[in-house]
């Protein structure tokens, strides 16, 4: 009696727990269809947010990236070129070495970057410092079409991992799973633009090795992405002669991009993760259906700030600050509160002048009221973006990394136009000069204070030191040796010489606005 009833009690318990059992079996039956996110940033020189802090930085990507991470697992991030340089911190020292992008591949461990293509800044710094920077990196790269040059052996660039050395793939396919069961492929190729030819890098053309990549690895994919750093009119024509791709996320023009050519999204984030690009997938492998949605996320103040990535900028902050306190920077100090956006993309400033290098020629003429001009090479801009205000010191700062004094010459007529010339065949390179009270005119002439250029003439012009190095492409007999220089100017040897350094010339020039 006893065991009837024992049984007749415990058997709705059994039928209930039967029941949720199969529930929660139906729940995870494998649907074929499965889900995934992609942040996507680009062209990021700055580790901390700028703007007084609203726009930007790397923690609000991890903030990102941690939020939709805890909505679906399988969200990933990837980095489209342009992070290594240029950057402020290059021109600094830590622990008794360059700097060079270390801040940089720090914070994007820590925020969780997943995949990341070169972009060409990456081949700023020199060969064994692009090693250690990739050695340090706890995320995956692909590269189709860029490889290592050394002892005149080409051969992919490689990662020291647990003392192995890693070679970077041609294509890299991501396998993701989700809670049901439902798994899949995605295929992704690396795409770079051959425009910095350091000796140490090899390229292979840019489409047809994408063109490559992408039959090697259609058929065992679900889905191909093709992450790039190249100009929106080549990614065009990646999306155009390969159809069959699903989403280009590109890099390198720095203003944001979306476009669709024919089936295929192309996106760029702003540059320095004012905003990012979380690109939507999903799944369908019932019916062998993918569908994209690209939503572009502003990284302003509404954004938090991820607290453990923001403990590893601000000790970078700390390390910056101090060596900028030392040279006579506050960084955090406003010169312009106000101001029309200052153009220093090295795609205008190598070809022309913009109100950037107009302020900069004349904080140049401004130190030297007796000058008839003013000149300096667009190289020695390295921030390759768009200023907006509030304009910081720091802003100076990332504009001219390497500073640089400034002095007074006196030089011949003859030589101030082979000077001029030679920086107009300079177009396009960092050896393409900038320069105030002077003008091309429509006849190819020079004037000068607006009146034609005389060779026999004696001018005063101010000049960086780098230029009168003459280290500059086609400019080497620009130098103090040069019979045409007839006295460069004494200055005072004082650090605190607003000419010692071409930023605190501009910052004084700026403050007496």
């Amino acid at each position: 009696m006893k065991s009837q009833l024992f049984i007749r009690l415990l058997l709705p318990v059994f039928l209930l727990a039967s029941a949720c059992g199969t529930k929660r079996l139906a729940v995870l039956k494998d649907d074929g269809k499965i889900e995934a996110s992609f942040i996507q940033i680009n062209d990021v020189y700055e580790i901390a947010p700028l703007a007084n802090g609203t726009s930007g930085g790397m923690a609000r990507v991890g903030q990102l990236k941690k939020e939709l991470k805890h909505n679906n697992p399988n969200t990933f991030m990837v980095m489209s070129g342009d992070f290594e340089s240029p950057s402020v911190y290059n021109s600094l020292k830590f622990e008794g070495k360059a700097i060079r992008g270390r801040q940089m591949i720090d914070a994007m461990n820590v925020a969780g970057v997943d995949l990341a293509v070169f972009g060409n800044h990456e081949f700023d710094i020199k060969e064994d410092e692009l090693q250690d920077r990739i050695n340090e990196s706890e995320f995956q790269w692909v590269s189709s079409n860029t490889f290592h040059l050394k002892n005149n052996t080409v051969a992919p660039f490689e990662k020291l991992k647990g003392g192995v050395l890693e070679k970077f793939p041609e294509s890299y396919i991501l396998s993701i799973k989700d809670a049901d069961g439902t798994t899949a492929k995605i295929g992704f190729i690396g795409i770079t633009l051959p425009f910095n030819r350091a000796d140490y890098v090899h390229y292979t053309d840019p489409l047809s090795s994408a063109k490559k990549i992408y039959n090697q690895i259609k058929d065992s994919v679900d889905v191909v992405v093709a992450v790039t750093h190249q100009l929106m009119d080549d990614d065009v024509k990646l999306a155009s002669e390969i159809p069959g791709l699903h989403v280009i996320m590109g890099g390198h023009e720095h203003d944001m991009r979306l476009q669709k050519v024919g089936n295929v999204y192309i996106t760029k984030a702003h540059a320095n993760a004012k905003s990012a690009f979380v690109i939507n997938l999903a799944i369908d492998k019932n019916t062998n259906q993918v569908n994209l949605n690209p939503v572009l996320k502003t990284l302003d103040s509404t954004v938090l700030l991820d607290s453990t990535v923001n403990k590893v900028v601000n000790k970078w902050i700390a390390i910056a600050d101090s060596s900028f306190a030392e040279q006579g920077f506050d960084s955090k100090a406003v010169l312009l509160a106000n101001s029309e956006p200052l153009d220093g993309r090295e795609a205008e400033i190598r070809t022309k002048s913009t109100n950037l290098t107009r302020l900069i020629t004349n904080s140049m003429l401004k130190a030297y009221p007796d000058a008839d001009a003013s000149i300096f090479n667009s190289g020695s801009i390295r921030v390759d973006d768009i200023l907006n205000a509030p304009v910081t010191q720091y802003d100076i700062i990332r504009t001219m990394p390497f500073g640089g004094g400034v002095h007074l010459v006196e030089m011949k007529g003859n030589l101030l136009q082979q000077t001029l010339d030679a920086g107009m065949k300079n177009k396009g390179i960092g050896g393409f000069l900038q320069h105030g009270n002077i003008n091309n005119e429509i006849n190819n002439t020079w004037t000068v204070k607006g009146v034609k250029l005389d060779p026999e003439k004696v001018y005063k012009v101010v000049i960086t030191d780098f230029l009168l190095s003459g280290k500059e492409a086609n400019l080497d007999f620009l130098n103090d040796k040069n019979p045409g220089i007839l006295k460069i100017h004494p200055e005072e040897n004082n650090p605190r010489n607003i000419k010692s350094d071409i930023r605190l010339l501009i910052n004084d020039y700026l403050m007496g606005k």
